[in-house]
């Protein structure tokens, strides 16, 4: 709602353009990149929603358990191996996967997470040697605005930068880790009490999943005033889990 509202208000997202609206002479309207990165978004989107269905259909009774956590985590596992075997089916076999590059990646990968882990283990403790307060009351929304600053400055970059498709995929994509992989983990560890306004959250998540999904449908877009909606949604899901 938030991290996909701004830049649609902003500069607005617009996964088509005018010129990849026809395919060109003698071409097929299936190679064209924009093309598939419409229907590609369209699936993130469903699968956003089956997700969200999915945590609220396993929390109605007001909590996730050890099963809940593992039905979220296997999902999560399932959607990640879609995505390996549509990246091999685009590649094609390679004579060397693993290659010397794949091993830099993978070395700098471990080293950010040990990095995430320091850092939020600081926090945690810092926290706990809090008496009071805002923070030490609201722990759970302070530490999910800190871990979205980075998805926030990606969504901003670029949306200014006019690449809607990686604004929507990032933002999206990372609904499919933090709903069924984080909740999931926590679960399976110890059993989650839905807060008051859980209905709210899933109906509000499965309602702008719906929205996005109809306006990149038709329009291939996302116009600005939609994102003054979207804006305003989230605001409304602050006053009604945080203020209210």
């Amino acid at each position: 709602t938030l991290l996909i509202g701004l830049p649609a208000l902003f500069w607005g997202l617009s996964i088509t353009s005018e010129k990849s609206k026809k395919p060109a002479k003698g071409k097929s309207a299936g190679g064209d990149p924009q093309r598939v990165n419409r229907l590609s978004l369209l699936l993130t989107l469903i699968a956003a929603g089956f997700f969200t269905g999915v945590t609220w259909a396993l929390g109605r009774d007001g909590t996730l358990g050890f099963t809940d956590g593992l039905v979220l985590v296997g999902i999560f596992l399932f959607w990640q191996a879609v995505h390996v075997v549509e990246v091999l089916k685009k590649t094609g076999p390679q004579k060397n996967p693993f290659g010397f590059m794949f091993l830099i990646d993978l070395a700098l990968l471990l080293a950010g997470a040990y990095a995430v882990y320091l850092s939020t283990d600081f926090l945690v403790s810092w926290v706990r040697g809090q008496s009071s307060g805002f923070i030490k009351e609201h722990i759970g929304w302070v530490s999910g605005w800190l871990m979205v600053v980075p998805n926030a400055m990606l969504a901003l970059y670029y949306g200014a930068t006019r690449r809607a498709e990686v604004v929507y995929s990032s933002q999206v994509g990372d609904g499919h880790i933090c709903l069924p992989l984080c909740l999931g983990v926590f679960a399976i560890f110890r059993p989650i009490a839905m807060p008051d306004f859980f209905q709210f959250s899933m109906w509000l998540l499965l309602g702008a999943v719906a929205v996005h999904f109809l306006f990149i449908a038709v329009l291939g877009r996302l116009p600005r005033f939609m994102g003054a909606v979207f804006i305003a949604a989230y605001a409304v899901f602050v006053w009604k889990g945080l203020v209210k």
